[in-house]
């Protein structure tokens, strides 16, 4: 596992985009007044008695309902449940088919929140138990490890319940069962649960508006105890659940995006892709997030943003170019300042020799939890300057699906040796051999981070990646005379791996813009 750490570290920095900061004041963590919340781990307190359990809604209802109780038999319809996979590939497997899994147990106390939990009984390294709501009936996976915890009614699951029961009020039977097991104090007050949680998340962007926009696409995720909802965001940030709460649900932001790309693993280098919102009200919860917000909050959110937008971009007056692939995955590092786009998920430089024949027979686990992009934050304060980096990846990560793999692992080893050769020099210098390669994908990367900045920040007019030895300013000098960022892209096909190749595509594509597209290339 070490070994495979260290790669992702020497990749994610060797193989990496250089980029440039504007200088924004640090931020600082918001402050939550029932809990203390932080972004680290949870820490759990005492062990709490689950109102849902069969048995305590049983009593709960002959409680409320006495003359009623014996004529209504509650049966399971959920199992609170824990797994233990012992690889990212059974992770994957539970991911699917538990979409509310967590990693630590909801019938504890939390004394401290937090966006991550480790069992102190797993070594570290290993993953950590993974805790779920599953449905009464659900076909456990073959080999997984698993237990079951209790048994458990949610009356919105009841099939009878749903199409009636003889006026049982079951909100009231679950406020019941919270006070008969001794946490009538984790009842909202001042309201029954009859509403949905709702809300709207939303995230400060000075540069482009006054006003916070919307988290778009992104999990909002709620419960108490083993009751769970969530719900995706709209594109302004709005959400509603399907169920209502008795108590106060603790709320979590899942930096799965319903455009299907995910922000981080609950596994290796980054803790989790969760960043909790604490303990809110059963109406639900809205959160306005900025720089001066805790720091992976922010980020997580600007970079949901930026890949939901340029999924987007991708298509536009009927004019296409490849999206990144729909399970993209974004790992975000706060203390580096280089990026990468080394696309490992989708089996770049692992199926290639070059590491492939160092990973050996570790290679097939590198390409189930390895990264496609990882973000260098290190330096970047602002929602501008987050936002400029990730359309900077998201540009390779569509080169690579126009180029495939071999193309990708060419790029790749170029970058490695030219690193190497030139004295610790990010693209070398643009002399070693295929470093047409390199010429090509930066200019593309760079020219449509240029683009996208200057569309979404009118007023200022930067460019970027105009000091290297290669020049994106081709493609905004033909960008800037009707040769969009379709018609650039139709260029990038595998066999175009110089500048020469470039030029000669563009010129055959292009008849009728011969003029514009020598004298672009001529001028730089």
């Amino acid at each position: 596992m070490k070994r495979i750490i260290g790669l992702l570290f020497v990749l994610s920095f060797v193989c990496a985009c250089t980029q440039e900061w504007m200088d924004v004041p640090g931020g600082v963590d918001p402050d939550y007044e029932e809990v203390e919340l932080s972004h680290g781990m949870i820490v759990l307190g005492d062990k709490l008695e689950d109102p849902y359990t069969v048995e305590n809604m049983t009593k709960a209802l002959m409680s409320v309902y006495p003359t009623k109780a014996g004529e209504i038999r509650i049966a399971p319809t959920d199992l609170y449940v824990r797994f233990l996979p012992k690889n990212q590939e059974e992770y994957d497997i539970l991911e699917a088919c538990c979409p509310d899994m967590l990693d630590h147990p909801v019938d504890f106390q939390i004394k401290r929140e937090g966006d991550y939990y480790h069992d102190p009984d797993i070594p570290e390294g290993d993953i950590t138990w993974q805790y779920a709501v599953i449905e009464k009936d659900f076909v456990f996976p073959a080999g997984i490890k698993y237990e079951i915890l209790d048994r458990c009614y949610i009356a919105e699951h009841d099939v009878v319940t749903r199409s009636g029961d003889g006026g049982i009020d079951w909100g009231e039977v679950e406020r019941e069962s919270f006070r008969l097991t001794g946490n009538g104090n984790l009842l909202a007050s001042g309201t029954k649960g009859s509403d949905h949680p709702s809300g709207r998340i939303t995230v400060l962007d000075e540069l482009y508006d006054s006003d916070p926009i919307g988290v778009k696409g992104v999990t909002v995720s709620c419960n108490v105890f083993v009751k769970f909802a969530h719900a995706f965001t709209d594109e302004e940030g709005y959400y509603e659940m399907s169920k209502t709460f008795a108590g106060n649900p603790r709320y979590r932001l899942l930096f799965k995006n319903v455009k299907g790309f995910g922000i981080g693993v609950n596994l290796i280098l980054v803790p989790a892709s969760f960043s909790t919102l604490g303990k809110d009200s059963p109406m639900g919860v809205s959160c306005q997030i900025d720089k001066y917000s805790n720091r992976a909050l922010f980020s997580r959110s600007v970079v949901n943003n930026a890949v939901y937008d340029y999924f987007d971009s991708c298509q536009s007056g009927g004019e296409m170019m490849e999206t990144p692939p729909s399970n993209l995955r974004l790992w975000l590092f706060q203390n580096l300042d280089a990026s990468s786009a080394v696309m490992l998920q989708q089996g770049t430089v692992v199926d290639g020799s070059l590491i492939g024949d160092f990973l050996g027979e570790y290679a097939p686990l590198v390409k189930m939890f390895l990264p496609d992009i990882t973000l260098g934050l290190k330096g970047a304060e602002d929602y501008a300057a987050i936002y400029g980096s990730a359309v900077h990846e998201l540009a390779h990560a569509s080169h690579y699906m126009a180029v495939g793999n071999q193309y990708w692992n060419k790029l790749i080893r170029y970058i490695l040796i030219s690193f190497v050769t030139s004295g610790g020099v990010t693209y070398g210098v643009g002399t070693e051999e295929d470093h047409g390669y390199c010429e090509v994908a930066e200019m593309w990367a760079y020219y449509l981070q240029t683009k996208a900045y200057r569309d979404r920040y009118p007023d200022a007019a930067r460019s970027f990646g105009t000091s290297f030895w290669f020049s994106p300013q081709i493609f905004t000098y033909m960008d800037e005379r009707g040769i969009n960022r379709f018609k650039i892209f139709q260029a990038l096909t595998a066999d175009v791996d110089s500048r020469d190749v470039l030029q000669a595509k563009l010129l055959s594509l292009y008849p009728e813009c011969k003029t514009i597209i020598n004298q672009a290339f001529d001028r730089y």
